[in-house]
């Protein structure tokens, strides 16, 4: 898991039992079916009404897959390994790519095609429309999430509102007050919990790895091309340093 997803999920839950246990209250008072099925249910089904099935059962998994780990690979490591397999092509021809192992998946794709000897417009192709429908799945992860962060809140409210109405309409009985009081507040804070620190982070952390895996890919393309062209590791290694952040082109300039 990304290191910064579980600190502040981790501070995220330690605040909200803080201020339970600083408040001199119990756990248990802080549980109620009833609400955290309206919240829950409803935002799913909401959800569900909002996008179609297959982007609900693409989109959920994508989030926990993706939104809440780090990039094994950065853009800079990613260059110095094509770099180097350039090097290696550049030497021994398409049939030195037999002897190198890489753990990107698409890397070791576009790799497997140079060996194979495809053609560079197949390569070229191929290896854009497997990054473009990664790139729309990971998108519509960041939609499915983003969607039920949307309306968790909502369904709190939901829950607030039927809990008054439950209520209201035990008034005469002082025993059914306190449930239906604790499903009217219990509810709009499960939404908020929902909405603010699980659905909406990773929405936004699924739109960051869209971005960043956009570039990582599109730099391993390039890099594939050129290296299928045989091009020499020094122009190989100039012409992917524009896919590196600025202070990174920076550090490698000085070395």
């Amino acid at each position: 898991m990304d290191f910064a997803t579980a600190l502040g999920l981790v501070a995220g839950v330690a605040t909200v039992l803080g201020m339970i246990l600083i408040g001199g209250g119990s756990l248990a008072s802080y549980y109620d079916t009833v609400a955290l099925v309206c919240v829950v249910g409803g935002a799913f089904a909401s959800t569900m009404v909002r996008f179609t099935f297959p982007i609900m059962m693409s989109g959920l998994p994508m989030g926990i897959r993706y939104g809440l780990s780090m990039q094994k690979t950065t853009p800079r490591a990613m260059l110095e390994e094509i770099t180097q397999v350039a090097d290696v092509v550049r030497k021994s021809g398409p049939m030195g790519l037999e002897n190198v192992k890489v753990e990107n998946p698409t890397l070791a794709q576009g790799l497997r095609y140079i060996a194979d000897g495809y053609d560079r417009d197949f390569i070229k192709d191929a290896l854009e429309k497997d990054r473009d429908n990664f790139v729309q799945r990971l998108d519509d992860g960041s939609k499915v999430w983003r969607g039920i962060g949307d309306v968790a809140p909502a369904w709190g409210m939901i829950s607030t509102v039927v809990g008054m109405i439950m209520m209201f309409a035990n008034m005469e009985d002082p025993s059914k007050l306190g449930p239906a009081m604790a499903v009217s507040l219990l509810g709009t804070l499960y939404g908020s919990l929902v909405a603010n620190l699980i659905a909406l982070p990773i929405a936004d952390k699924l739109s960051l790895r869209l971005t960043s895996e956009d570039v990582l890919r599109s730099m391993i393309i390039d890099g594939v091309l050129q290296i299928r062209d045989q091009r020499s590791p020094t122009i190989v290694r100039e012409m992917l340093t524009a896919y590196l952040p600025e202070h990174h082109r920076e550090e490698m300039a000085e070395a």
